[in-house]
């Protein structure tokens, strides 16, 4: 059932930013083809990903919190049940507070997939797709696609084997990226808004399911490089999550089409 909801609440119109989330608040991407490393059945040459336009950082607790206060439906004891689970916004105070464990600096967390879009949406935004994501992570600082570097791979993954425990340090500190984006990695995880199509099983034999397809749509059958174990760690992450679940680790940030 919460599968089915998430799979029509998929697509969200991308429309011009709303006057309090301005142009300076997110990075435009040039788009072009890109080879992911999932492998879509579909897709043999790579990903054709259109330019568009991403928050520069992820949304953060004091942000979130304009939101709620916006939109009491969406606060702490008051979102729907089969939009969110017992633990939304867990770290905060209360409905429109946030307390010591969710500072105003801090990445917003313990929120699910069906808040971060409704989120994205009142901003005239979406939630960034997989493929624009995977895009725009695959920069350094200096290089639009530096997966090829083992140095900068094993930083990756440095940060992806730490304990989730930790206090999580603020938005912004790590240095931009090509694009002018900061912490894809380094800080928490982040909803795609289409994550619940991102299905990876433990025995390659069974990507080509027929009704394992059905039900992805548009969903990544298998990886294609093998050996970029951060991001399929990521993906075994997303493919693990209901669209309701919260973790203490799941953030996200916005983007938008280029009209």
């Amino acid at each position: 059932m919460r599968r089915a909801l998430f799979a029509l609440l998929i697509v969200l119109p991308a429309v011009g930013l709303t006057a309090g989330s301005t142009a300076a608040q997110y990075a435009s991407l040039p788009g072009g083809t890109f080879k992911s490393v999932l492998r879509f059945e579909d897709v043999k040459t790579g990903v054709r990903i259109k330019p568009f336009a991403m928050m520069r950082t992820p949304v953060t607790n004091a942000q979130f919190l304009e939101f709620v206060k916006k939109n009491p439906k969406w606060q702490k004891g008051k979102a729907p049940g089969v939009f969110t689970e017992s633990r939304y916004l867990n770290d905060w105070a209360g409905p429109v507070s946030l307390g010591p464990k969710a500072l105003p600096d801090r990445p917003v967390v313990w929120v699910s997939w069906f808040a971060a879009s409704a989120y994205c949406e009142s901003q005239g935004a979406r939630l960034p797709t997989w493929n624009e994501w995977e895009y725009a992570a695959a920069a350094d600082e200096t290089r639009r696609d530096a997966r090829q570097d083992p140095a900068w791979r094993e930083r990756i993954l440095a940060w992806y084997s730490k304990s989730s425990k930790s206090n999580l340090p603020r938005v912004g500190l790590q240095p931009a990226n090509a694009y002018g984006l900061r912490d894809l990695h380094g800080l928490v995880w982040e909803w795609a808004e289409d994550a619940n199509a991102l299905m990876m099983d433990s025995d390659n034999r069974n990507q080509g399911d027929p009704n394992k397809a059905k039900f992805c749509g548009a969903g990544a059958l298998s990886m294609d490089d093998r050996e970029n174990y951060a991001v399929m760690m990521r993906v075994a992450m997303l493919s693990s999550l209901e669209a309701h679940d919260a973790t203490a680790n799941m953030g996200f940030r916005c983007a938008r089409s280029t009209p």
